[in-house]
């Protein structure tokens, strides 16, 4: 028999060509971990060696051995030194001595030098030209000033050029002042000594010429950066240098101007991607010659722009907090228009650049300059935020603006000013994510577990299925994707954020200055809030109106949502809120064309839900009363509330086509009408007229009395009475929109009241008729006839006296 065979499988060639692979990798993770050793401890030993020459230069030289001699000894030494003969060594031999002695030896050598011990004297020439380098300390250094002058062009491109001045300063006296806070005047006359002896009108012309060097600057610097940003990110450094002016006379302009010049340049030359930092390992790896200096020029934008914010932040802290630095040449007066240029450049980048680095630094810095006491400057952070939450699509840089603004209203308990809550009425959020019923909350399908991949796949099938999920991720990222459910999810998160900061204010601050703004709120987003709120809400809402304490407009708010919410989702809920409808038609005589004519549009939102969207839980009665007071309310508002309101009242009797029975004069029933009672179901509007509507035919506007035709004949669709196609398939509130008075003008034009003046007069016969013209015309022949007697008259009614 032959050798027994080894019971070991042979391994294959994949396997071996897997194995050496291993071994090979292994192999060089080792010769890397050897050499990263051997660079720590040469490092560890150049650190010593360099803390040894740092601590040898420190120290004193000390000699090799020291011990203490006995006084015996030290006598007998001073009596041995007194014994030599003076004359045995000359002066030449002890120079010669003494300079053997300083190249002694090693030990005796200062170590931090590391030339040779017997240098020549070229050494020594070396020494004393770095001695000579070195600053004296009692020298004062001279304070120079950079003057930019005209640049120079050639083939390279634009070469700034400048030119050095020595600054002369004044002595300072000894003592110091007493009073620290002196005039901003007297420092700046004082720090500008070239304005000395000279006139205001020489003053203001070297002010002029120094301000046109320092444009032509800018604009130079400007220019270069925008045609060219990959090679001119040095010129951003340069320009924003100039933020640091020093001359007082024209620093504050000059700050400005660079201030705006930098956030336009910002804007034109930052990419549509938020750049990140590299990592080690994209570091480590080498790249072509345009990517580096892509990377290079991504990572001076950012630095910069970094560094312009900064600055931007640091001039607004300068003018909150008051504080004026001793080489400050701006004056605290000036300040303010610096924080307000700040402030618009923060607002600029704000909106241009929302996408980009550093934008929720920014809205960090402008949130609580929202609530500032200056109006000017919290009016532009306001509007920039309500443009930035119109333009916002994606909902990201709108979930954290609404983040940082719940954080001031709760940091500031509520003590906030009424337009940074009016700012979130300009939220784009139409859909939400609700709570589900059961059978919509289904599990979704689940997705395979790598063990029933194993079990159910092949090994080729996962390879190719894992290869798969990899391209498509990349691809998610490559492409920024936002998916529909992820903008859903950020607007419900921003939304949970809104109405905890309103409900918050509804439960501890009913009295605050909010209130209006929160109700208005809860108005606009009514439809978007959860079921779960509603009996709690409804709740709240019905105190607040029976309390007394609120506005018209507030409780037409209050109306509006509960109305609001019963349209949407609430629509399934078994609710008759009477009381609203009551309140409503409390309110409708309240109204007028003075400033409550603004409240129209918030009525007529409310009868759009409340008379035509729930006809089918209205009664006849309300109805025709609504009908009826509307009516009222026409004939004392502005002509574009009236179209609006006829409008209304038009759509109230498409729904309900009995209140024709208000165009009739019979009476409907039993009672009579009771214009004064405040309940819509027992005020018997049945047993009244539209008399309003005959009134309105006269009015000054067309297209008031077209409606009010329209409205007396029946609001028909069709015939002579009919309205026209723009005017009948317009909405209430799109028909007072159109005939406002925001341009100061109507529409369209009314003509001009004619003449009173008559140009004759009417004959007395065409008025009267026969038997009594018979009767005047036989007293007027009579008084002709007779010829009236005064003196006769006089005497008579002497007598009888």
């Amino acid at each position: 028999m032959g050798p027994p065979r080894s019971k070991k499988r042979r391994p294959t060639f994949r396997r071996l060509l897997k194995t050496s692979g291993v071994k090979l990798e292994n192999k060089l993770k080792n010769r890397q971990f050897k050499q990263q050793n051997a660079d720590k401890k040469q490092r560890k030993d150049q650190k010593r060696m360099r803390q040894a020459m740092k601590g040898s230069t420190l120290q004193t030289p000390r000699p090799l051995e020291t011990y203490r001699k006995r006084p015996e000894e030290e006598e007998q030494e001073e009596e041995f030194l007194e014994s030599l003969p003076t004359d045995m060594m000359d002066e030449d031999d002890l120079q010669q001595m003494t300079t053997m002695a300083r190249k002694a030896s090693f030990i005796t050598r200062d170590l931090s030098s590391c030339g040779p011990v017997h240098g020549g004297k070229k050494r020594s020439s070396d020494v004393v030209r770095s001695y000579e380098k070195v600053p004296r300390k009692i020298a004062k250094m001279q304070e120079k000033e950079v003057i930019h002058l005209l640049p120079i062009k050639d083939k390279s491109g634009v070469i700034p050029q400048s030119m050095e001045r020595v600054v002369e300063r004044q002595p300072e006296p000894e003592e110091e002042d007493d009073d620290a806070d002196k005039p901003d005047e007297e420092e700046s006359e004082g720090a500008s000594s070239c304005y000395v002896g000279l006139t205001p009108e020489q003053r203001e012309q070297l002010r002029n010429q120094k301000l046109n060097g320092k444009k032509h600057c800018i604009a130079n610097l400007a220019s270069a950066i925008v045609s060219d940003p990959m090679n001119n990110m040095k010129c951003v450094k340069e320009l924003r240098g100039m933020l640091m002016e020093a001359d007082p006379s024209v620093a504050v302009s000059v700050r400005k101007m660079v201030m705006v010049s930098l956030m336009e340049i910002f804007k034109d030359i930052a990419p549509t991607y938020r750049i990140r930092p590299l990592t080690a390992e994209e570091k480590s790896v080498k790249v072509k010659k345009e990517t580096k200096q892509l990377r290079e020029f991504e990572e001076g934008l950012v630095s910069q722009y970094k560094f312009y914010l900064e600055d931007l932040e640091q001039t607004i802290k300068d003018w909150k907090q008051k504080k004026r630095k001793r080489s400050q040449a701006v004056g605290l007066q000036s300040y303010l228009s610096l924080a307000e240029v700040a402030v618009r450049c923060l607002s600029e980048l704000l909106l241009a650049l929302p996408h980009f680095n550093f934008h929720n630094n920014i809205v960090v810095i402008l949130v609580p300059l929202m609530n500032d006491p200056t109006r000017k400057v919290s009016d532009m952070c306001c509007d920039a935020f309500k443009k930035l939450f119109q333009q916002d699509k994606g909902g990201v840089a709108s979930l954290a603006t609404v983040r940082v603004i719940s954080g001031l209203v709760k940091s500031l308990n509520y003590n906030v000013r009424p337009e940074v809550l009016q700012t979130l009425l300009s939220l784009r959020i139409k859909e939400v994510e609700m709570k589900k019923d059961l059978e919509a909350s289904a599990p979704k399908k689940r997705f395979m577990t790598n063990k029933e991949k194993k079990k159910n796949l092949s090994r080729m099938q996962r390879k190719w299925k894992k290869a798969e999920e990899k391209l498509e991720k990349e691809l998610l990222e490559a492409e920024a994707f936002e998916s529909k459910e992820k903008k859903i999810k950020l607007h419900t998160e921003t939304l949970n954020i809104v109405f905890l900061v309103y409900f918050r204010i509804l439960k501890k601050a009913q009295k605050s200055i909010l209130l209006p703004v929160v109700l208005e709120g809860l108005a606009n987003f009514a439809h978007l809030i959860n079921l779960e709120f509603f009996d709690d809400l409804l709740n709240v809402l019905q105190n607040l109106i029976q309390s007394g304490d609120l506005t018209n407009r507030e409780c037409l708010h209050c109306i509006q949502t509960v109305f609001t919410i019963l349209s949407g989702q609430g629509d399934a809920l078994n609710i008759d809120p009477l009381n609203f409808y009551s309140q409503l038609y409390r309110i409708l005589l309240r109204l007028h064309a003075g400033t409550p004519n603004y409240d129209i549009i918030i009525v007529l939102r409310c009868l759009d839900a409340m008379l035509t969207r729930r006809r089918k839980q209205v009664s006849l009665q309300r109805a025709m009363a609504f009908v009826k007071r509307l009516s009222v309310l026409s004939l004392h508002v502005l002509h574009n509330s009236s179209v609006g309101i006829l409008a209304a009242n038009r759509a109230t009797m498409h729904s309900f086509p009995k209140c024709d029975f208000l165009l009739d004069n019979e009476i409907q029933g039993s009672g009579f009408y009771l214009p004064e009672l405040d309940e819509p179901e027992h005020c018997n509007a049945q047993n009244t007229a539209l008399w309003e509507l005959h009134l309105l035919q006269r009015h000054y506007h067309p297209v008031v009395r077209r409606f009010a035709v329209h409205l007396s004949r029946g609001a028909p669709s069709e015939g002579t009475a009919s309205l026209s196609v723009d005017l009948s398939r317009r909405s209430p509130l799109e028909l007072l929109e159109d005939y406002s008075l925001k341009d100061m003008a109507f529409n369209p034009p009314v003509a001009p009241p004619g003449s009173k003046k008559k140009d004759h007069f009417v004959v007395g016969e065409t008025l009267l008729d026969g038997e009594l013209q018979k009767l005047v015309s036989r007293v007027l022949s009579l008084v002709e006839d007779t010829q009236p007697d005064f003196a006769a008259t006089y005497t008579h009614i002497r007598a009888q006296d």
